[in-house]
């Protein structure tokens, strides 16, 4: 570690973050790569830490003193305007982000991620803190190619449908389609942090991610996370195998989504955060424009990933259609493609995803069949025992 340079060869020196959200998926991945690779420390702030225990205990490990732990809610703890003000950057993570609550949770939704992040931004912007907040690829809405007509050639023109941080509109559904309270939300969130940035000289990075995927990503139903819940698709899809049950196929799955591996996403913050002149003021898209698949064509791989990962043949009806209505409730909409333009993260901080969707698909299916398999036999088991 000693004598690592930034992109422009300056030293790069250790620094304190204050880490918001640590103990989630992308927090838990980041948090790994800051402390086997780096000399920063980190102010690991979160409701939960399960996902980090490992970096935390025992206080024999090689980066014990760089990492601490503080358990408490951004909503209502006085004792976040400190966290910030110890640190040099903050990293705001923390938010409502699966697109079953949209709906049926729309405030929860809508306060977690606007005005529960507002008191991030204002500690930032008053204590002269240099602030990187994860936004979401859903402040794009729908492309404009999905508003042309369905045998238009025009929808194959990436002009309609790539998204551009500096140039695509953000186009939401109507009111009633609750479903754009999280889009929303993070849209005008950002809105602030640059409006902050442009007002009172906040220094600011905001990240955009395309479907982050690997190990760690959201819960498994009634295993860890609540029975009724539905985490976002990879998870559901990954329950659904772990369940030997039907792939559930909202609309028919014909929605196009770009998915990146968490490693290769995690490699893309680290440059923002150890190259500050390159990428404040930036917003970044961060996703693999090469895996791009239709949800039923993610539906269809993972069931054959999973198949080689398990040993188990697959069903002989792997997939069932199912209406966005019956799945997520009234007031569901969706937006058709997402890829992302990487033209400014190229520039700015050389960064270039690698990994394959097969690959990441192997790393990922690996990791819930050897964490949950034998979890998810028990649990089926049981009220046959009874």
């Amino acid at each position: 570690m000693a004598g690592r340079v930034d992109l422009d060869g300056s030293p790069i020196k250790p620094i304190t973050i204050c880490m918001i959200g640590a103990g989630g998926f992308i927090g838990s991945h980041l948090c790994e790569k800051l402390m086997s690779e780096t000399e920063h420390k980190v102010l690991a702030v979160d409701v939960y830490n399960d996902k980090i225990k490992h970096l935390l205990e025992p206080e024999s490990l090689p980066w014990a003193g760089r990492i601490q732990f503080h358990r408490l809610n951004i909503k209502n703890d006085s004792r976040l305007e400190g966290l910030i003000k110890m640190a040099d950057l903050t990293i705001n993570l923390a938010a409502i982000c699966t697109p079953a609550d949209y709906n049926t949770r729309p405030l929860d939704t809508i306060y977690s991620n606007f005005i529960d992040a507002l008191p991030v931004v204002k500690y930032c912007s008053e204590n002269s803190k240099r602030l990187i907040h994860f936004s979401t690829c859903e402040v794009y809405g729908k492309t404009i190619g999905s508003f042309l007509p369905k045998d238009s050639p025009l929808r194959q023109d990436p002009a309609y449908y790539v998204l551009k941080e500096d140039e695509s509109p953000c186009i939401f559904g109507a009111i009633e389609k609750q479903r754009w309270s999280y889009a929303c939300a993070k849209q005008l969130i950002e809105r602030l942090i640059y409006a902050e940035g442009a007002e009172n000289g906040l220094e600011f990075t905001i990240v955009r991610p395309f479907n982050w995927i690997g190990p760690r990503m959201d819960f498994i139903p009634g295993i860890d996370g609540p029975s009724e819940g539905v985490p976002r698709v990879l998870a559901c899809f990954s329950n659904n195998l772990l369940r030997r049950e039907p792939l559930k196929l909202v609309d028919g799955g014909q929605s196009q989504r770009t998915f990146i591996y968490i490693k290769d996403a995690i490699e893309a913050v680290q440059l923002m955060i150890e190259n500050p002149a390159r990428a404040n003021g930036h917003i970044f898209n961060v996703g693999n424009p090469n895996n791009e698949v239709t949800v039923r064509q993610l539906a269809e791989m993972m069931t054959q990933v999973y198949s080689k990962v398990s040993g188990e043949a697959p069903l002989e009806k792997p997939t069932v259609d199912v209406s966005s209505q019956e799945f997520y409730g009234v007031g569901y909409d969706d937006s058709d493609k997402r890829i992302p333009d990487m033209t400014i993260i190229n520039k700015q901080l050389g960064w270039n995803p690698k990994t394959s969707l097969w690959d990441l698909l192997d790393s990922t299916l690996t990791y819930q069949h050897r964490t949950y398999a034998e979890a998810i036999k028990k649990a089926i088991s049981q009220p046959l025992a009874s």
